[in-house]
């Protein structure tokens, strides 16, 4: 590694590169569609204890490219979109001011249990805006999380009120802070990822279905992979520096493959007879309102757009639509089968593919054949 590689990559903290990370490949995949396209609403990861969650989450962030942003602004503006600016960079381009612009990695915003709603949503400085006639701002995480990835861990464990506020904005793309008749609001566009165990309690379903993505993780239970886990672990914390840079090639080329499908996904087309297919799956599987159809049209042109292609396939629907739907169905105490397993199974029969014997014997865990790879 030469002298300045290794004084740019000392100045940040050392990231276990995300090419690296070994298994969960449905938490992968969900978390990357919802990069190239952010509107497909976030995602919640819910998984056992050290299964990765944290570090691969930390390790999407590092893995982004670099996004132009206008320099010094709390709110991480986009130099041209007026959907990503705040109003006072938006008053200062159309009175022709200029406006200087960097290069900045996307920010990871973590946002800790504790957290007040002030501290979420940022305060107005009610005495400044009275006496000086401005409107004094202090922003707060929605803003510092703008064009990047807000992560909750233990989400199950928010308050709702914060949760909510979290997705309306998430949702919305802007913030709005209002207080004693002063009202100021900026964007606040990020992908919301959630993660918690299930065993300190679910999500109110109210709140589950506004996540675009549910991503179930598990420990792994091969040995050989396990072992494999643990010695890539001790080797990055050996060598930081070593263990990235033997990465970089790959992480290189997954960046490159995320920046091509954004650019791409523009262009993605979905056959209206697929439409209308996973629409009829949504209502036999009685999911409530239209967010489960319209999350699976765009998750399904994502993952088009990630393979480099512009036509969606029924084998794109089949990789997402569990994603898309496990935690829409309605939870009945006393069934006992996964309800992934019911989004495969009302798939296969409106799409006509057939259940494999595995999927049907791991009650969910595993592939359809649709003769389409």
């Amino acid at each position: 590694m030469s002298p300045t590689a290794q004084t740019t990559a000392a100045a940040r903290r050392v990231v276990f590169p995300f090419t690296a990370i070994v298994g969960q490949e449905e938490m992968k995949l969900a978390l990357i569609l919802n990069v190239i396209d952010p509107k497909i609403g976030g995602v919640m990861i819910m998984g056992d204890r050290g299964t990765g969650k944290s570090t691969t989450i930390r390790a999407l962030a590092d893995l982004l490219p670099e996004i132009p942003v206008v320099a010094n602004d709390p709110f991480n503006s986009h130099p041209s979109d007026p959907d990503l600016m705040s109003d006072e960079i938006r008053q200062k381009l159309e009175s022709g001011e200029d406006i200087p612009v960097i290069q900045k990695k996307v920010q990871m915003v973590d946002l800790p249990l504790g957290a007040t709603e002030d501290r979420v949503c940022g305060t107005i400085d009610i005495e400044k805006a009275l006496s000086e006639g401005v409107k004094a701002f202090e922003p707060g995480l929605l803003a510092k999380a703008n064009r990047g990835i807000l992560y909750v861990d233990e989400v199950n464990l928010l308050d709702d009120h914060l949760v909510d506020v979290l997705l309306d904005s998430a949702a919305s793309g802007w913030n709005t802070v209002e207080r004693e008749g002063i009202s100021i609001r900026h964007p606040a566009r990020f992908v919301l990822v959630g993660s918690g165990n299930p065993e300190e309690g679910e999500l109110r379903p109210q709140l589950l279905d506004r996540f675009g993505m549910h991503s179930e993780i598990h420990t792994v239970k091969e040995p050989a992979l396990r072992v494999q886990i643990v010695e890539q672990r001790a080797e990055f914390d050996q060598d930081p520096l070593a263990f990235v840079e033997k990465y970089k090639p790959q992480q290189e080329e997954l960046q490159q493959r995320i920046i091509k499908a954004q650019e791409l996904l523009p262009s993605v087309n979905m056959d209206y007879d697929l439409r209308v297919k996973i629409s009829e799956v949504c209502s036999e599987l009685d999911v409530d309102g239209l967010r489960g159809d319209i999350v699976t049209n765009r998750a399904a042109k994502a993952l088009t757009a990630f393979e480099g292609r512009t036509e969606v396939t029924v084998d794109d629907i089949r990789r997402v639509i569990v994603l898309a739907l496990r935690h829409r169905l309605r939870k009945d105490p006393l069934e006992s089968i996964d309800s992934g397993y019911k989004v495969e199974k009302a798939f296969a029969r409106v799409f006509g593919v057939e259940l494999s014997e595995d999927t049907a014997q791991t009650n969910g865990i595993g592939y359809i054949k649709t003769g389409v790879r």
